[in-house]
């Protein structure tokens, strides 16, 4: 499995999705592959959908889950059939293919599935003499599973009346036994061939190719009745026509089993222990025919190669996490302590954003910057440090952001501006959408802790946001799960950030680590606009004391 997922965190911000979109076109471009491809792991903000459109670019699909898929198992491309091959056909296939299930499709949607066992089964059932009949099998079948010719006739009619005889005895005796539209199977005798197309046989299979003189065929043609000609004896020509049979006939139409590209392998996993097929077919999101699966597909099923940007904790990272095969690590928050199977490439700097990161390693290895990965990576900067305001913010930020801007030939300070104020438009937003666009959760020990943050450049808008989220913390706070719960209203042109607290202790927490005491649940914090360097760190510090 080639294809390598970059991603940043839940609840994506701008630095994560550029510094994804940006990474990726430098592991492509220093690998000479197009293998590693950007993700998103949540909704986008509206900042961030500014600068894609700003780049013109789509957002990068959303991934939901790493756990290994469907997709990502060996999917073998059993050619498919349609009904109206004959068993023997279907027999023939599966032989030289060496399967043992073949899927019947008809304009790329499943039908069936014939197997080898259907096949068996329909040989050894003991059927009437009328089965071709109804199965709807042409003569054109019939000949080609006899590997003979249509000498007269016409090849497309389907047998819809008639039952198959075998012409071993005296005309006197065959007169009394074939009704109209039958197929008589008959030798080289012309007094046989005769009484059969006079007893209007819809049907005569010569055997052993015998010759058919031309008032026979004169005779069959004027009465309707189709001769083939086959080299086998008569024996092997009455074993062998109830193989022409269509194998839509025998194949299994009802509760078909398959599985579709994005189904989980943990979830199919159980049906195909529980079902003793052999083979399962594979369908794409639009439910056409991919390909088959075994159960031996699931032995040492590939895990996601991922690599993380923006982030290093195992709760922040896509669902799956754990089932994935992480490969880097390009981060510039605390160490969360992610587990890997095997050592990974780890990068991880102490600056106010991981494009910065990213930027240096395109410089080291001398990989030329294109004007739009430029914009992604100096918007994510501008982001990430608030515009420079942010203490988390270091040289390397400030250069790095100018050197981009000069390369995307933006005006960096008239560009922010536009991009903050695309951002903030947060007055029509739900409480729960507010909440949750810039959250995370936090552990140390026992306690867990969740933090959201909203940016803004207009104070009266934040006033408005307050009412709302306040609302929401308190009545939500229990069902997610965590002890207590932060919310900061940044102010970016003060700069300053109003920090609610909802939740047994949290006030008390803040006012210890923070040095403010909250009233009626909220504290002011002059000069404090970062989540990452100003707030979470005190409070896990307290926590741990």
């Amino acid at each position: 499995m080639s294809r390598v997922y970059v991603v940043g965190h839940r609840n994506p911000d701008t630095d994560s999705v550029c510094s994804a979109l940006a990474y990726a076109n430098f592991k492509n471009k220093i690998t000479g592959t197009d293998d590693f491809y950007p993700y998103r792991a949540g909704h986008l903000n509206e900042e961030t959908q500014f600068v894609l459109e700003k780049c013109g670019l789509s957002a990068p699909p959303l991934l939901k889950d790493l756990r290994a898929q469907v997709s990502d198992l060996h999917i073998r491309e059993t050619e498919s059939v349609k009904s109206a091959i004959s068993i023997k056909k279907a027999w023939n296939m599966m032989k030289e293919a060496g399967v043992v299930t073949l899927p019947v499709v008809k304009n790329k949607k499943l039908e069936g599935i014939i197997t080898i066992t259907d096949i068996a089964t329909s040989y050894m059932d003991v059927y009437d003499n009328h089965i071709l009949a109804f199965s709807e099998t042409t003569y054109k079948q019939i000949a080609e599973t006899l590997d003979g010719r249509i000498a007269c006739g016409n090849d497309k009619n389907t047998v819809v009346t008639g039952k198959v005889i075998t012409a071993v005895a005296t005309p006197e005796i065959m007169e009394e036994n074939i009704e109209a539209g039958d197929i008589v199977i008959l030798g080289n005798r012309y007094e046989a061939q005769l009484c059969a197309i006079e007893m209007g046989a819809g049907c005569i299979v010569v055997c052993e190719k015998a010759p058919v003189s031309m008032t026979i065929s004169k005779l069959a043609q004027d009465n309707g009745c189709t001769i083939i000609s086959s080299p086998h004896d008569a024996f092997t020509v009455s074993r062998l026509i109830y193989q022409s049979i269509p194998i839509g006939y025998v194949m299994k139409k009802e509760a078909l089993i398959s599985f579709k590209l994005d189904d989980y392998v943990d979830d199919i996993r159980k049906v195909m222990t529980e079902k003793r097929h052999r083979d399962f077919p594979v369908l794409d999101r639009h439910g056409n025919y991919v390909g088959m699966i075994s159960r031996r597909s699931l032995l040492g099923a590939p895990q996601k190669k991922v690599i993380l940007v923006d982030h290093n904790e195992a709760k922040q990272a896509v669902p799956g996490i754990q089932a994935a095969e992480i490969t880097e690590i390009i981060d510039h928050h605390r160490l969360g302590v992610i587990e890997t199977m095997s050592p990974v490439m780890f990068m991880n700097q102490p600056v106010g954003c991981t494009a910065t990161i990213i930027y240096g390693m395109y410089r080291s290895e001398n990989i030329e910057i294109d004007e739009i990965t430029a914009k992604l990576m100096c918007s994510a900067i501008i982001s990430d440090t608030l515009f420079f305001n942010s203490p988390t913010c270091t040289d390397e930020d400030r250069e790095a952001a100018q050197k981009l801007a000069e390369i995307a030939g933006i005006d960096i300070k008239e560009y922010a501006h536009e991009m903050f104020f695309a951002g903030s438009n947060i007055s029509e937003k739900s409480a729960r959408e507010l909440f949750t666009g810039d959250y995370k959760k936090f552990s140390i020990g026992d306690v867990t802790f969740g933090i959201g943050q909203v940016s803004c450049m207009d104070s009266d808008e934040l006033a408005q946001v307050k009412k709302k989220v306040f609302a929401y913390m308190k009545e939500q706070y229990k069902s997610l799960g965590v002890g207590m719960l932060f919310f900061m209203l940044t102010d970016i042109m003060q700069p300053c950030t109003e920090l609610l607290c909802v939740g047994e202790g949290s006030e008390q927490l803040v006012e210890d680590a923070l040095g403010v005491a909250p009233k009626d649940g909220a504290a002011m914090l002059p000069g404090v606009v970062s989540r990452k360097k100003q707030i979470v760190p005190r409070l896990m510090i307290e926590i741990a004391q």
